[in-house]
Parts: structure tokens; sequence; C-alpha cells
């Protein structure tokens, strides 16, 4: 058993991003209760996806509410993204606790409880660089995920003539071409109707290789105004996602598809990469498939872009009546051995908590990407996961998503990579405001 200690430099969303949903509520972890001094009900906002199902969330909830006795949780089914919170806690909406990193934005203007570093030690925790903002804790870091890596289907590479995975990313064009001309669809880029937020793995992945590999802090200096969006460096990985997208090098359903289909897609072997987060290794190994691998979009230089984020997984809202006991359940939830082996399993997390070890039985793609994963670290050779990261350096609230709408149109040829990225200039200049 290999005991894991990570830690990443960066607060993220800790598990997969949510398709939004209407907000729906059932009662978890016991009979239902109106909130009596002997049982108390506390809402937990979650989201739902071809990992995380009902049943997943139900039983790791069972498993927490057994640690603190007296709970009752009334899970709330939703959108776990910045922007959506914000709309909660604005419409007075807003849950006891929210099952992903979502701080930046609230945690300054005081609306999520803060944890000591004594509370998050006690428990466990060894990252205390994530979930923090200004230098306060306000998440439970628990798994580091790579957002994202690109999966690869072994068997239409041998079919075109490839021996291995490409080293640089002009190889990782020829072997587009390679492809194409055996007829097979290169790459699985994509995600239609509310699941456009699928569609920005291939640019997280370009940005990663071409500019964060050079420059971890790039996001951080884009905070403070230092570098811009329209800056060469970042219009070049904008221009090769484009270019990947006008030269026919990706599936032509892709941008049609849902999430849960793009990711079928690929599974069938309708392409034969796939931009995505380390999250799909639990859908490949739940198969059972061993025609999968995995590499890192390569740089020019030919150094593969390794994004990883530690995620803050939960937080607890300041406002809550019993705000002390919604901390104490969080931890109990983040921290507890199933639910972390779920994590792993179900959801292709890489627990960082201090001891843990890794279930038996777990998939061939998950300990491939794993390895992966601790080559990279030992080598420092990671770079923050940009688009999901929260904390000190995030994107700005509201921002993502008008970055999102706008790559829709880069990936669609509806603008060019220059009018793309000052766009982007433009839009966070104004959500910073």
């Amino acid at each position: 058993m290999r005991i894991q200690r990570r830690k990443t430099r960066y607060l993220a969303l800790g598990a997969v991003a949510a398709a939004a949903i209407a907000l729906t509520g059932c009662t978890a972890g016991g009979s239902a209760s109106s909130g009596s001094d002997d049982n108390v009900t506390l809402t937990f906002l979650v989201s739902e996806s071809p990992n995380l199902t009902p049943e997943y969330w139900d039983a790791a909830i069972a498993r927490a509410s057994k640690e603190v006795p007296g709970v009752t949780i009334k899970k709330v089914v939703g959108e776990n993204t910045p922007a959506y919170a914000q709309q909660l806690f604005a419409s007075g909406q807003a849950p006891d606790i929210f099952a992903a990193g979502i701080a930046n934005g609230l945690a300054q203007k005081g609306e999520l409880a803060e944890y000591s570093r004594e509370e998050l030690e006690a428990a466990g925790i060894t990252d205390f660089t994530s979930g923090t903002i200004d230098g306060k804790f306000y998440g439970i870091p628990t798994a580091a995920q790579a957002i994202p890596l690109v999966y690869y289907n072994k068997d239409l590479f041998e079919q075109a003539g490839i021996s291995a995975p490409p080293k640089t990313y002009d190889e990782l064009i020829e072997d587009a071409a390679a492809l194409k001309a055996a007829g097979i669809a290169p790459f699985e880029i994509g995600g239609g109707g509310k699941d456009t937020w699928a569609t920005a793995f291939a640019l997280n992945a370009a940005v990663s290789a071409d500019v964060l590999i050079d420059d971890p802090e790039w996001f951080l200096k884009r905070e403070k105004d230092e570098v811009k969006f329209t800056d060469p460096e970042f219009v070049g990985a904008a221009e090769k996602v484009s270019s990947i997208m006008k030269d026919g090098l990706a599936d032509p359903d892709g941008m049609t598809r849902t999430y849960a289909d793009l990711e079928q897609a690929f599974i069938d072997g309708k392409a034969a990469m796939y931009p995505m987060g380390s999250w799909f290794t639990a859908a490949a190994d739940g198969k059972k498939l061993d025609n999968i691998g995995v590499f890192g979009w390569p740089s020019d230089a030919g150094k593969p872009a390794f994004p990883v984020v530690t995620g803050a997984g939960m937080n607890v809202n300041a406002n809550s009546e019993h705000v002390d006991l919604a901390k104490e359940w969080a931890l109990a939830f983040a921290t507890d051995k199933e639910n972390l082996d779920a994590s792993a399993i179900v959801d292709g997390g890489i627990v960082t908590v201090k001891d843990y070890t890794i279930p038996d039985g777990v998939g061939a793609l998950y300990t491939e990407m794993v390895a992966a994963y601790d080559l990279a670290t030992s080598a420092e050779a990671t770079v923050p996961a940009w688009g999901n990261i929260t904390g000190d350096g995030a994107l700005p609230p509201g921002f993502n998503d008008k970055m999102i709408a706008a790559n829709v149109d880069l990936l669609t040829g509806k603008t060019t990579p220059e009018q793309f990225a000052k766009y982007l200039d433009e839009q966070y200049a104004a959500a910073q405001k």
C-alpha cells in the first residue's frame, strides 16, 4: 500500500464540474427533523454526475452522519460553482454545507466559516495552501485531481500506426493527422446544451502547456494586472485549440454532445484522444477497459503539462444556525476512510489525507494516472489547474461562465483567438470591479 501525503499550492473545485439542474432536496442520514435540540437538520448542496450518482451521495452522507449523532442531512441537488453559490447567498437559499470548494468571492464577504489550522491538522489534513484566502482556511482539502490530462485509445493509436503517446506538441498534431488519415477522429472535444463547461478542457490543457509550464504564477500575475490574455503566449494556446477544430481534427458531433454522451463517445471509440479530468479514470475502470492510456498535453519543448489542484472539498455557511455542528459534520464527511476510498474509486480522487492508503482493487487506469501524478510531483513538474482555482489567484466570480461561452465561439470559428483574448481581458476587468 502506498501512503499519500500530497501538497499543491492552489485551491480548486474538488469534484467534477456539475451540470446546471433544478434545485431539489431530499433527506439522508436519518429521519426528517425540524431541528430540535436533540436532532438538527442541516442542508448539504451536492452535484450529481455520471460518477457522483444519487446513490454515491446518499451512502457517503450516511457514513458521515454516523460519526456525528443528532444530525439529519437534507441533500440539496444543484450546481457547485462559485457563480451559483453567489446566487444562493443573494437569494437567501444558501445551504449549511457545500460539497465542493467555492470560497472565492464568498469568503471575502464573510459568508463562509473559517477552520483553524489546529482543527484541520487534527483531522489529518496535510495541505495548508488549498482552501485558503489571504492565509485563512475555508475548505477541507483532502484530494488532488489532474484537470485535464489526455486519455487515449491504444487500439485506435495502433490502427493508425502510432506506437507511443506524443512527447511534443508537433508529435501530437502529427499523430492527429495520422489518425484522421486512417479514418479516425483524433479528438473528442465538446459539450453541448447545458454542458458547454466541458468544452473548456482542451483550452485548459493548451494554456497549461504553453503558459503555465514556463510561468506557474501567471494567473496570480493576471489578478494583479501584470499580464494579459492578449499576451502572445495565451493567444498562441488559444490558436492551437482553434486550429484543431478548424482543421477537422475533432469528432464533428462533439460540440453537440452532453457531457455524459461525450464520455460515452470516447469510450465507444468515436475518437482517439479525450482531454478530461482525472475523474475519467473511474468511468474507464468501472467498465474494466484495458485499452485506455493517459498522458499530459505536451508543450512545444516536450514537457507534458500536468495541471493539478487539491480540492478545497467542503465549505460551511458562516450564517448557518448550527455552524459548529456543520463544521464538525463536514470534517467527518471529508475525512471518513470509506468516503475517501469512494472518492478514489468513484471519482478518481488522489487522496492527500495523512496516512491514507489506496484501497485494494483500484483500476489499472487510476493506478497509471496516480503513478504519473507521483512522478510529476516528485519532479516538481506540476502546474496549477487554472480553470478550477477558487482561492488566491482564482478567476473572478462570474468570469468563468463568460469565458466558457466565448470558448464555444472560439471552437466553432465564430471568433478568432485574438478576439477571444481581447474579450477575456474586457470581461476579467469587469468582473474584478
